[in-house]
């Protein structure tokens, strides 16, 4: 055993033989971690490896670059402009790297890499040695991958995000790199087990939900399939916040992921650009425009290497840090004792990225976000630029800059890409606003992601000018180009329409039109108002006097006046000017995608009719997919050996159409045998999971019935826990014997944060666990129903419960889900979903067949006017969905109130008020169809078999087709492979 052996390591350059293995070869194989898709077992190597190879006298084999031209099918030679140098960037062949090697690496590491003290060797330092051990595989890769890129000029694609919701690393990277096995036998060797080290990692906490969660498996899927590309997000100090269950809900605390450092990233020092906010405009005699004065911050760059599956390539995902210059701490200040004044300028800077979405309630929040949201894209861009100009050499031809770049903003976060971009290129390159226009148009794209209007992001004018105003003379320019392109497109002849159509397309909402349009519009004059000097309210008059006896049986005096003036109307406020960030978002890129076919339907129809009626051609479908490498391979290896035995290889890990050959076995016993078998694993696992999570013990023959995403009322989580509560009380109801013929035994399993400020979703978090609070203990009840809220539900615990799925909620209010991709992992998985027709849920369903998917609830099309129906009182609920409620306030759940949460379900009108997400709609459908859910599971021949074909069908929803796609269709880029 290693234990307890530490203080007797000393190694000078580990050259002598360690556990068995000589020098050379332990760093001759180590220089070389993970094998080439073709089997091909050359790397590229840095001067300092050089060093080594020397020491052992390892003799390299010069080769010539080669790489695929991406403007032709031609391939081309590129000179190495190194090769004169002494072995610089030589390659060499080797084996890859065996137990031992990779043994002596991490005992190198936790001597000459310490972050602990030397006595131990306990699993943290057993996971910062491990995770360094193969970052250093990663990082020759990393520089190999990124030298090469610089020498073939190849365009690449970057993409922005406020998100990335990453998970552990440790294992998906020695996945990636083909070396599972021997990490686990050399972790073995030094008297520890991988599962454990891995587990000591903590999620990276860089985003929330699925659009963090889908820029992940994007990465992955580049890097992969070999396309030039970097992620650019924000490295946040305490992410999103870490989520507790107490007796009053959800409570919130300060993720602590970087407490003992993140040993994945790398700083770059020598990477970081100025962010400017506030100051004032000026303007030159020549016209050209000057920001000044303001707020000045430094943005550093933290990069995280993100390897591809059996590929050389390994791309970064660069996330920015924010500080403030040391001269900006006051010393002078800080020894007059006034220390917080002396350091708020710094703390001001690195604020910017301490949280994920910071509360906006307040001014100073709004103010916050926005900061954030300027910082990502100016650094991301700054940098875009730099290297651009870097591999453009002496002559910069910016009219190639679309040609060598391609820019796609997740959502509207990066949004200010668009006029960030604008002021490089004219205020800072000398462009002029033409050619500024026509390069920011051809570089940029936008995924929408939603339909939600709250989150089409909207800023006060007022803010962004005070913050940013360089970029609102740029967005007031920008609108004009916009009113122009619509008033040639629809003349003024018909003023009606034309107002309609600059009333919704415009890009500044409730400004008034420009000077030169001013007059486009034939306002019809106002009537005069008379003016009174009286108090409002009051009349001047006072005559006569009569009582009447108002409603509450109170007489009341009332003045009768004859002579009065009129009343003065109160005042209508003004309503907010803002700046709508995703028109800006379609005005200033060349292609706007939805996420799935229904979605992009909806954004053309819908949320963008009037820019699809004018630019068609700008707007596509990119139906959103996941890794199978995380989300299958390695996070459910029982059933990926299942998949690779009857499939006959592990191409299916690559190409996922081969996921399609198990339908033709999916009524064979030995496979169902196989896969129930795999199944029971998973759910024994995560019966220790809600074990130590909440010291509730759950049976794992009962059906795992989970709904797993962020809180929110359109996704209804209400709607799932309150069809539970009406099993509960139907099962209340029965005897005992009753109860075991009509149900089978479930465990209902809810995890997901709700934002902080959203109190509705926290009444629905603190309803759920009062309910589990109940049922879990009911004696009479037992094993036939529990109710489980997994706490900080992060991808790690999704790794575990997805896996371990039988059946997995997707039952959001049709029409509002944009995609999803939860759906994907869990029919990937072998898990049969009840849903809408919603999202992704459509075109899953169609793949794996009618007959395995649960399907209930109104229609997208039929929504609207649903609501409508509600507002004229037309609704009439069901019975059942009536007794629920009336159950609920009867106090078995305890004395909490839920008049708030459940009268939101209730009242025909009002904000907060007349079920908008239509829970009671689609409650009796509901109830329904999860009748048909336990008559299904009762027969597990036939639930076993819906479960294979869900697999199979979820071939078509790997992000790798995804990214093929954005590729082909939106960034113009192809594969460039390392030789």
């Amino acid at each position: 055993m290693f234990q307890g052996e530490m203080a007797t390591w000393r190694f000078s350059a580990m050259p002598a033989a360690t556990e068995a293995v000589s020098g050379r070869n332990a760093v001759a194989r180590f220089a070389d971690f993970g094998r080439g898709r073709n089997g091909d077992s050359r790397r590229g190597i840095k001067a300092d490896q050089l060093v080594l190879m020397r020491k052992w006298q390892l003799r390299p084999m010069k080769r010539s670059f080669s790489v695929k031209n991406v403007s032709s099918e031609h391939q081309q030679k590129v000179k190495d402009p190194v090769t004169q140098q002494e072995e610089s960037l030589a390659h060499f062949d080797t084996f890859p790297p065996d137990a031992s090697s990779i043994a002596s690496s991490i005992k190198h590491h936790a001597e000459f890499t310490p972050l602990f003290s030397p006595e131990k060797f306990e699993l943290p330092k057993a996971f910062f040695a491990t995770a360094q051990s193969v970052r250093d595989a990663l990082i020759i890769n990393w520089n190999a991958t990124y030298n090469y890129y610089e020498r073939s000029n190849a365009k690449q694609a970057y993409y922005l995000s406020m998100e990335f919701l990453q998970g552990r690393a440790l294992l998906n990277a020695i996945g990636n790199l083909g070396l599972t096995g021997a990490y686990a036998e050399a972790l073995n060797k030094l008297g520890h087990n991988l599962e454990k080290i891995a587990a000591q990692e903590p999620d990276a906490a860089l985003g929330n939900g699925g659009l963090g969660r889908l820029a992940s498996c994007f990465l992955d899927s580049l890097a992969t399939l070999n396309y030039p590309a970097w992620g650019y997000g924000l490295r946040y100090k305490y992410g999103l916040f870490k989520q507790r269950i107490t007796k009053d809900g959800q409570e919130e605390v300060a993720e602590d992921w970087l407490e003992m450092s993140n040993p994945w990233e790398i700083v770059r020092n020598d990477v970081t650009y100025p962010i400017k906010f506030y100051g004032k405009v000026l303007t030159d005699s020549d016209g050209k425009k000057h920001w000044i004065g303001g707020e000045d911050i430094k943005a550093v760059a933290y990069d995280v290497p993100i390897p591809g599956y059996e590929t050389k390539t390994t791309i970064s995902l660069r996330l920015w840090s924010t500080k403030a210059p040391s001269g900006d701490f006051d010393l002078s200040v800080f020894n007059s004792g006034k220390h917080t004044q002396a350091a708020e300028s710094l703390y001001n800077a690195e604020k910017i990225c301490y949280v994920l979405y910071p509360g906006d309630e307040s001014l100073e929040g709004k103010t916050l976000r926005l900061k954030q949201q300027f910082t990502l894209c100016s650094a991301s861009l700054q940098d875009i630029i730099a290297r651009f100009e870097r591999r453009s050499g002496t002559k910069v031809n910016w009219k190639e800059f679309p040609e060598k770049v391609a820019v796609q903003m997740n959502d509207t976060h990066p949004t200010l890409c668009i006029p960030e971009l604008m002021r490089i290129l004219m205020d800072v390159k000398g462009l002029s606003w033409n050619e500024a226009w026509n390069i920011t148009q051809r570089t940029m794209a936008y995924t929408n992601h939603t339909v939600l209007p709250e989150a089409l992001e909207k800023w006060s004018l007022e803010l962004m000018q005070k913050l940013l105003p360089r970029h609102v003379d740029i967005i007031e320019m920008i609108d004009q180009e916009l009113i122009r392109t619509i008033v040639s497109e629809y003349g003024t002849a018909d003023s009606t329409l034309l107002e309609k159509k600059l009333k919704q397309m415009r890009i500044l909402e409730n400004v008034e039109l420009p000077a030169e349009f001013s007059d486009l519009l034939v306002k019809p004059k106002k009537s005069p108002v008379a003016v009174s000097t009286d108090v409002p309210g009051e009349t001047e008059e006072e005559e006569d006097e009569e009582q009447i006896e108002p409603t509450d049986g109170k007489s009341k005096s009332v003045k009768a006046i004859q002579g009065k003036k009129k009343k003065i109307p109160e005042p209508v406020p003004e309503p907010p000017k803002l700046v709508r960030m995703a028109n800006l978002c379609v005005v200033g890129g060349h292609a706007v995608n939805g996420v799935a076919a229904i979605h992009s339907e909806i954004v053309k129809d819908e949320v963008f009719n009037d820019f699809f009626q004018l630019w068609p051609e700008k707007f596509q479908n990119k139906t959103n997919g996941v890794t199978p490498r995380r989300w299958i391979h390695f996070c459910n290896p029982d059933l990926s050996k299942i998949i690779t035995s009857w499939t006959g290889s592990e191409d299916w890990v690559l190409n996922t159409e081969k996921l399609s050959e198990l339908r033709k076995f999916a009524d064979n016993e030995d496979l169902q045998a196989q896969w129930r078998a795999a199944k029971r694993s998973n759910k024994l696992k995560v019966a220790s999971l809600i074990k130590e999570k909440t010291g509730y013990i759950v049976s794992p023959d009962s059906l795992f019935d989970i709904q797993v995403k962020r809180i929110h009322e359109y996704k209804r989580q209400l709607l799932n826990i309150l069809g539970i509560v009406y099993r509960y009380k139907m099962m209340k109801e029965m005897s005992a014997s009753e109860r075991k013929k009509k149900f089978v035994p479930r465990v209902c399993i809810f995890g997901g944060k709700a934002f902080a400020t959203y109190v509705q979703a926290k009444r629905i978090v603190k309803f759920i666990t009062d309910v589990g609070a109940v049922v879990n203990n009911d004696s009479d009840i037992g094993d036939l129903l529990k109710v489980i809220f997994v706490p900080d539900y992060n991808v790690s615990v999704a790794e575990l419960l997805i896996p371990a799925s039988e059946l997995s909620q997707h039952i959001s209010t049709a029409g509002m889900e944009a995609s999803g991709t939860s759906n994907m992992k869990f029919a990937m998985n072998g898990c049969i979903l009840i849903g809408t027709l919603d999202g992704a849920n459509v075109e899953i369903r169609q793949e794996v067949g009618e007959d395995n998917f649960f399907l209930f609830g109104a229609r997208a099309n039929e929504i609207a006017g649903l609501r409508k129906e509600r507002a004229k009182g037309k609704f009439v609920p069901d019975p059942r969905f009536e007794e629920v409620k009336k159950f609920v306030r009867s106090g078995v759940f305890g004395s909490s109130s839920y008049d708030e949460m459940l009268g939101s379900l209730e009242g025909n009108e009002g904000f907060g008020r007349a079920d908008y997400f239509l829970v009671g709609k689609d409650f009796p459908s509901y109830i329904d169809c999860q009748a048909e859910v336990d008559e299904a599971y009762k027969d597990q021949k036939r639930w076993t078999r819906m479960s294979i074909m869900n697999t199979a069908g979820s071939y078509n929803f790997s992000s790798d087709r995804t990214i093929h796609e954005y590729a082909r269709d939106i960034w113009n880029i192809k594969p460039v492979e390392l030789p």
